[in-house]
Order: structure tokens, then C-alpha cells, then sequence
């Protein structure tokens, strides 16, 4: 299937999700998350879930880590529509946040992190295949800035299903993940 094929289709199936049990997959999602070893992480770019879209909520993997890993910096997306471009905010408990016009949750103000100095990015997915290869919302703002990030940036991505075989329409701009977590397996690319 196509990427614009595949968006259709999980979009419809995590709307399907009722509320009662997209809470239970989200402790599932942490449970296999608490697995992976984070001794060496200091930084980490997540992102707000969208709830219009049934996204996992990743906000608990990021406060897992805040309480593991007291010291960590944590970052969240800003979008500049203008450039197709995404840099990294830092965020603490003082930061305000804000929506844009897709009804993402972005930081106001702070300090930029370079996308060389992540260690650890959250990244928003639609579907995975068995290559690691994911489908996004369509823009390229996450594989773009993927480009500029460090090797071995561990990049993991969240799915309540597991992965398809094959996205039929990947390229070379497209940036493989390093793990993506279901609620019954960790896969590892």
C-alpha cells in the first residue's frame, strides 16, 4: 500500500479506538518502553500527542524519563510553515505551550537544542513496516530534520498496530526508525 493509502486506513483505525481502550494500550506502550535501556540518554525530543488524531500518548514515556533521568533535557517541535522546517524547543516546568494551526502543542519561547545534540527523538507516526520505514501526516518535517541529527540518535516511534510488511512508496529521503513500540512488542530495526 501507498503512503496516502495507509494514512487513510490507520487514521480511521485509531479513531475507531474507544477512549477506555486507547488508555489501556497507552500503559501497555509504557510497560514495553520501561524495557529499553536509556543509561546513556541526556536528551530527548518528543512531541505533544494530538488528540484529534487518537495519537499514542507519549507524554508518558517522556515523564517516565524526566523521573528516571532528573536531569534530562527535554525538547518539543516548533514549526516554521514558511521554511518547511522544525527546530527543537527546551522545555521545563515553567514553560508555556501553545497550539498552531494543525493542532499541534508547541513550546513558547526557550532555548533551541541543536538536532546534533539529541540523543533519544520520539517520532509521531501514522504506520510502520518491517524495515522501520514509518508513514507520517504527509509534510516531511520529521525526515527533514532526521537528515541533520547524529548517527546514532535513537530514534523510536509509537504504534497501537503492529507493522505492515512493506510501505510500497519509500525514497530516499525517508528516514528509517531505530525502534517501534506496539503494545505487544518492541521492534528493533
Amino acid at each position: 500500500m501507498t503512503k496516502n493509502q495507509l494514512r487513510v486506513l490507520f487514521k480511521n483505525k485509531r479513531n475507531a479506538i474507544s477512549g477506555t481502550e486507547k488508555l489501556k494500550l497507552d500503559d501497555l506502550l509504557l510497560i514495553q518502553f520501561q524495557q529499553l535501556d536509556f543509561s546513556s540518554v541526556k536528551s530527548l525530543f518528543s512531541y505533544w500527542p494530538m488528540e484529534h488524531h487518537s495519537e499514542p500518548n507519549v507524554e508518558l514515556m517522556a515523564r517516565f524519563l524526566r523521573f528516571m533521568i532528573p536531569e534530562i533535557q527535554i525538547a518539543y517541535p516548533v514549526i516554521n510553515n514558511i521554511e518547511v522546517s522544525m527546530k527543537a524547543i527546551l522545555t521545563d516546568e515553567h514553560t508555556y505551550f501553545k497550539k498552531n494551526e494543525w493542532g499541534m502543542t508547541e513550546p513558547i519561547g526557550n532555548a533551541e537544542i541543536l538536532s546534533q545534540q539529541l540523543d533519544l527523538i520520539f517520532i509521531p507516526l501514522l504506520a510502520f513496516d518491517s524495515k522501520g520505514f514509518r508513514v507520517g501526516y504527509g509534510k516531511g518535517y520529521y525526515d527533514r530534520y532526521l537528515a541533520n541529527c547524529k548517527k546514532e540518535a535513537v530514534k523510536i516511534g509509537f504504534s497501537y498496530f503492529e507493522p505492515i510488511d512493506q510501505i510500497s512508496d519509500t525514497n530516499q529521503f525517508d528516514v528509517p526508525l531505530n525502534y517501534c513500540i506496539t503494545p505487544q512488542h518492541i521492534y528493533e530495526f
